[in-house]
């Protein structure tokens, strides 16, 4: 079965904002000398991985599906359940802090007594199967520090934090007892279908970690873009205009509009792996992706511009090969040809396949088979490119 799945889609987004930068306005990205507009990677991912559209088509699947990606496993997933469960605020507070160690370092070298204090300092992506070890490890406490018995888990856990409070070396120490607590409450053999995917890093316990098996490069428009302005105003309803007739705000929105490249290379090995080797998840894993990446827009100001879309061409390859962006067919921006009536999609379509082919001419055929569908021709289908890369 060949191990790596490249993708190459081209979608026309109408006037929008769909990945902001610090200042509001939509990215960019300098290419070939002139600015393009862009969606960052970490955007389209968010996206999939959040969809309606990617949990739908995993419905039928049991087990590990979709993870959590959050700095709050402390503070809503420890302690209030700790204090729900009639342990005293003291002891809730102190063990959060010890077993979020499990999942980077907490905020604050010390406790203040705040609730941020019960934050990681880091995202961390949880599977929905380690939340269930972590829901039961905590029950297990909750009873023991109400007076119960220790089992062999808790009691794993007081030796490591002992050894840490021990330690000449702090920071040391607190990596040991990272370790010893993702022994417990972390798995390292299979994962959710997210993280999977998108990989998860966990500096103080590296093994916890999964590469991720599918690469997303930023999408970028196939043609010189720009920044516009959008001034708008918003009128007072209850303003009858007898004493002021303006608006009661003003406002500017920054937006653009362009057909984009997004390339995006999937190791279907390494994400079988990920799944603890089952072949039937990997499938359909593939399948709620490809719908996912064809339909599913980032929601970056949608309720301002409404502007979804599908995929208009869609390019798929398999094989052993070392994988190959075609961003090249855009260093030179694309221009649509008046003179014939072409327009921008449709000649990108043309120089991406030009691109592909040039690239085997040169290397040799890059891949060993491919499918297509587009949307301007009305030819292939979503559900054939879907069966394609899953198969």
């Amino acid at each position: 079965m060949p191990r790596f799945i490249q993708l190459h889609l081209l979608t026309s987004y109408p006037p929008s904002n769909l990945n902001r930068d610090d200042t509001g306005r939509p990215k960019t990205a300098v290419i070939g000398d002139c600015t393009r507009l862009r969606i960052s990677s970490q955007s389209l991912k968010r996206a999939w991985r959040t969809s309606d559209e990617f949990i739908k088509n995993l419905s039928d699947v049991k087990g590990n599906l979709i993870g959590d990606r959050t700095k709050r496993i402390g503070l809503e997933w420890i302690y209030e359940k700790l204090i729900a469960d009639g342990v005293n605020d003291i002891e809730a507070r102190k063990w959060t802090r010890e077993l979020m160690r499990a999942y980077g370092a907490p905020e604050g070298e010390q406790d203040d007594g705040t609730d941020l204090a019960l934050y990681n300092s880091q995202l961390f992506h949880v599977a929905p199967i380690e939340k269930e070890k972590l829901n039961g490890f905590v029950n297990l406490l909750a009873d023991y520090l109400k007076g119960g018995t220790k089992n062999e888990l808790i009691e794993k856990a007081e030796k490591a934090i002992a050894a840490r409070n021990k330690s000449g070396d702090k920071k040391k120490g607190n990596a040991t007892l990272s370790k010893a607590l993702a022994d417990i409450l972390l798995v390292k053999t299979e994962t959710a279908i997210d993280i999977a995917m998108f990989g998860r890093m966990l500096a103080s316990a590296p093994s916890y970690g999964f590469e991720a098996a599918i690469q997303v490069a930023h999408a970028i428009t196939v043609h010189k873009a720009a920044v516009e302005d959008d001034y708008f105003t918003a009128v007072d309803d209850l303003n009858t205009g007898e004493e002021n007739s303006g608006a009661a705000h003003i406002g500017e929105l920054g937006f653009g509009a362009g057909v984009f490249y997004l390339y995006i290379c999937i190791d279907r090995e390494l994400l079988q792996k990920n799944l603890g080797g089952d072949v039937v998840l990997t499938q359909n894993a593939l399948n709620a992706f490809m719908q996912a990446v064809t339909k599913v827009s980032p929601t970056g100001k949608q309720n301002s511009f409404a502007s979804r879309a599908y995929a208009g061409f869609v390019l798929a390859e398999k094989g052993d090969q070392q994988p190959r962006s075609l961003a090249q067919a855009f260093l030179k921006p694309v221009k649509p040809n008046q003179e014939n009536g072409e327009d921008t999609l449709t000649r990108a379509i043309k120089e991406l396949i030009k691109r592909r082919d040039n690239f085997n001419t040169v290397y040799g055929e890059c891949t060993d088979t491919s499918a297509q569908f587009n949307v301007e021709t009305g030819e292939g289908s979503l559900s054939a490119i879907a069966k394609f890369i899953a198969e």
